[in-house]
């Protein structure tokens, strides 16, 4: 809820810093609202603690959050009806003084300023009914809501019946080969990460029950989240001493403790740890007399297993398969059968989808199974569950242990985690995508980092060291690409964001009611048709996301109707032709992508806020006044046919990124900020291609696609090799006849590079084996000439290699020493792969085409 607020401050900061003479008594009336938000503000992380079991806490923070959002509605509609936003202070109140309606609009806002700041007031004042405490200020952000009570008693290891554990015996053999590693006598810490409700705290039973008897001392502790280092030295010396005095400060448990197990070869388990205070105040206490003692640490989050032990990764647990999914379903749901075999084939088909629902999480699957098995076992039963299963109701068993790890989440990390209830299930996220849309809604504040994209990025990381992501790529430079979120973890983000009338989502289920409330942000996901969507989102909707768009509209969205729009995502139908009408009213509007649509010319005249525009697979016809748009950082294109040139002379300061455009149309822009840059030319005109090199000394990212051969310009005399900053590099087209691949051609510091129709003569390996900093190497169809024979030699070299992907039809060979940190190689299924013995364990993906 905190985050509303942080917003609106967020907002009011910058109309104070730039409107205030042109407001005049109404500007001191928004700072005077300012002031009243921050007064509340530092109480609301003590409330949001609250919220869960208070009923009258709830209905306070719903009171502010409502007024946070009529704060931003009256300045945004504001701008709107006086419409010069990006007008200097002067030519705002020449504009004004003309016009006697925008006075009378200015007149109508400071009422309305007044009416808030008591409504604000009532609120602050009103507090002390609910106790709620301002001793925690909001801007601590190394801390999540207050610790919640425990909404489950976790399992003791004499609980765990081996045989009732599906898919774990793999994951328990790894982690006592750990524990009874013989190589180091060390004390040794193994840490095991994984989302709530996988199975952390069973495998780690199953472990200890196994390797207890290898230790002297062995103890289990299951870590409360309000940890306490006095309570948990007890227990453990209540293991070896039968009276532990209670009235001694920690330093006596710590010394007591300290000297026994000097002498003793132990085994600890923590388990469901949360912060890092528990090693860093336990790791002083257990000492290290180099027996082979251990410690098993196991948490949802990665932060915690690192800073245990950063020199070995975290055993990451995995979700389990399908085979292992539709086993623990049946189990739990007919325990008294000893094997699918026994189960109907009607059932066994009901059940595959059943489990399918769960998307491997054992928690979950175990919690459907009780459901299912307090049914009858027949057909239409079991149906009527797979149909009107409820995550929220029915399974509230596994959403409170899921919850858990929302709740400890800090205030800014919430609203970002409900964002994802925008995205379809089973939908791959694009990191950037996201970013640019939580920094086009207000989300990030610039804290400590460089750049506001820097911070956003630290927001991703922050949600997949919780485990509420899960990581699909990254980045060369170890950056988060794709992700997608667990099914169950995202009915939970759907859930609190219904909550907070934050998100509103329109699914096949709901697709026909009409929800309470005013719209803030809508998503429709629905896979059949609504033509009644569109009537639902009001003019204070700020972000609009619409999937699968066939048959929506009726061939023409009327933006219009939702001015105060920050965000808009349409992902179509190819066949699909939607009409953006009155586009260049939405000023307000940062993001817009338009993905898999066909769509008819539109307008970018008046748009004075945008500043990411995608437009993916999608086809039109004409659009104007994009490059008058001072605003714009990122701008990314597949078909640039009616992306205009960009103006010459005049700086386009802001623009970091644009994809793909026309060598003629940038070639005498001036770009001074600009990082990455992807340019595509059909016909072969190459001119000045060293002048605008020249000068874009802050890129970082380099794409050329030629139709036929790379122009000898780019590659020679040593073009590119001038570029220390240059990153990454893609070239597609014939390399210049007469020109070898040469390690001092390429830029220094290059970390990817992906060739792909090259048609060369030669063995590049040797060359791009000098390249010390290359970390991901692609080699695109047709990279070596059609008449080469013999294999694709890598001789020497690749010292900081990870990635390579050979999709040449040419056999593979790399030489004893060379590429020592390859972790991942992906090649043709027609070729042969020859490694050494020391890549052995490198897995080898494989492309039939």
């Amino acid at each position: 809820m905190a985050e509303a607020v942080v917003s609106v401050l967020g907002k009011l900061a910058v109309v104070i810093a730039n409107e205030t003479q042109f407001l005049g008594g109404v500007g001191a009336k928004i700072e005077h609202v300012q002031r009243e938000l921050n007064r509340i503000k530092t109480c609301l992380i003590d409330a949001d603690s609250k919220r869960k079991t208070n009923e009258g806490v709830r209905t306070w923070l719903n009171e502010l959050r409502d007024v946070a959002y009529h704060i931003e509605d009256a300045i945004d509609n504001f701008y709107l009806k006086v419409g010069y936003k990006d007008a200097t202070v002067f030519q705002k109140f020449v504009k004004a003084c003309k016009n006697p309606m925008k006075l009378y609009t200015l007149h109508n806002l400071g009422t309305e300023l007044d009416n808030i700041e008591n409504q604000l007031k009532e609120i602050y004042e009103s507090r002390n009914r609910y106790d709620i405490k301002l001793d925690q200020p909001v801007e601590d952000k190394s801390k999540g809501s207050e610790a919640v009570k425990m909404p489950h008693r976790r399992a003791t290891y004499s609980e765990v019946d081996e045989n009732q554990v599906v898919g774990m015996q793999a994951d328990k053999d790894n982690i006592l080969k750990l524990l009874r590693c013989e190589e180091t006598t060390k004390l040794a810490v193994i840490t095991i990460v994984g989302i709530g409700g996988l199975g952390k705290t069973t495998l780690a039973c199953m472990v200890y029950k196994s390797a207890k008897a290898d230790f002297s001392y062995h103890i289990m502790l299951s870590i409360s989240r309000q940890f306490s280092l006095t309570d948990l030295l007890n227990k453990m010396l209540s293991k070896y001493i039968d009276f532990v005095p209670k009235d001694r400060d920690v330093d006596y448990y710590a010394g007591e403790h300290n000297n026994f197990l000097s002498s003793e070869r132990y085994l600890i388990i923590l388990d469901d740890v949360w912060t890092n205070d528990v090693w860093n105040e336990l790791k002083y206490i257990l000492p290290n007399v180099k027996n082979g003692s251990r410690v098993l640490i196991t948490s949802r989050f990665i932060e915690v297993a690192t800073l245990a032990n950063s020199q070995m990764p975290p055993y990451e647990l995995n979700f389990l398969d399908e085979k292992e999914s539709l086993d623990l379903l049946l189990q739990k749901a007919l325990p008294y059968q000893e094997s699918d075999e026994e189960c109907p084939n009607d059932l066994l088909d009901l059940a595959h989808k059943l489990s399918k629902k769960c998307k491997g999480l054992p928690l979950a699957l175990i919690v459907l199974g009780d459901i299912i098995s307090s049914k009858e076992p027949s057909y239409p039963a079991w149906e009527r569950v797979l149909k009107t299963m409820n995550w929220h109701s029915d399974g509230s068993g596994c959403m409170r242990v899921l919850a858990m790890s929302y709740e400890d989440m800090p205030y800014y990390l919430k609203a970002c985690f409900q964002y994802l209830a925008f995205f379809p299930e089973d939908h791959v996220i694009s990191a950037k995508r996201l970013i640019r849309m939580w920094i086009a809604e207000g989300f990030i504040t610039l804290e400590g980092r460089p750049t506001i994209e820097i911070m956003a990025e630290d927001y991703v990381e922050e949600l997949s060291k919780r485990s509420m992501i899960q990581v699909l790529s990254r980045s060369t430079n170890g950056l988060i690409k794709h992700f997608q979120v667990h099914d169950i973890l995202r009915y939970l983000a759907m859930n609190e964001a219904g909550h907070e009338n934050f998100v509103t989502v329109f699914s096949q289920v709901s697709a026909g009611k009409k929800p309470d409330g005013i719209i803030r942000r809508a998503s429709l996901q629905a896979q059949e048709k609504n033509s009644q969507f569109i009537e639902y989102v009001g003019p204070n909707t700020r972000s609009l996301f619409l999937f699968d768009t066939d048959g929506y509209f009726q061939r023409s969205l009327h933006c219009s109707n939702f001015r105060l729009l920050k965000v808009l995502e349409i992902v179509g139908n190819i066949r699909d032709v939607i009409e953006l009408k009155s586009l260049d009213k939405l000023i307000h509007l940062k993001y817009l992508g338009l993905r898999n649509c066909t769509t008819k010319r539109f307008s970018f005249h008046g748009m004075k806020s945008l500043e990411t525009l995608e437009l993916r697979e999608t086809r039109y016809s004409k659009c104007n006044g994009l490059w008058t748009i001072s605003t714009l950082k990122h701008v990314l294109v597949d078909y640039s046919s009616a992306i205009r040139e960009l103006p010459k002379g005049t700086p386009i300061s802001n623009l970091q990124t644009l994809k793909w455009v026309k060598f003629r149309d940038v070639c005498d822009a001036k770009l001074p900020n600009l990082r990455t840059l992807a340019i595509e030319n059909y016909s072969g005109e190459w001119v000045s291609m060293n002048n605008l090199f020249q000068t874009l000394r802050n890129l970082r990212k380099l794409k050329i696609d030629c139709s036929g051969k790379i122009p000898m310009d780019i590659v020679y005399p040593k073009a590119l090799s001038n570029y220390q900053n240059l990153q990454s590099l893609y070239l597609k087209g014939e390399w210049p006849e007469n020109v070898n691949v040469e390690a001092s051609l390429l830029p220094p510091q290059i970390i990817k590079l992906k060739l792909k129709g090259s048609r060369l003569n030669h063995n590049p390996m040797p060359e791009f084996g000098k390249l010390n900093s290359l970390k991901k190497l692609f080699l695109g169809k047709r990279v070596l000439t059609d008449n080469w024979e013999g294999p694709i030699i890598c001789p020497k070299g690749f010292h900081a290699l990870q990635y390579l992907k050979v999709m040449d039809d040419k056999d593979l060979t790399v030489a004893q020493g060379v590429m020592p940190k390859l972790t991942y190689l992906k090649a043709k299924s027609i070729i042969s792969v020859h490694l050494p013995l020391e890549l052995q364990h490198v897995a080898i993906e494989r492309k039939s085409r």
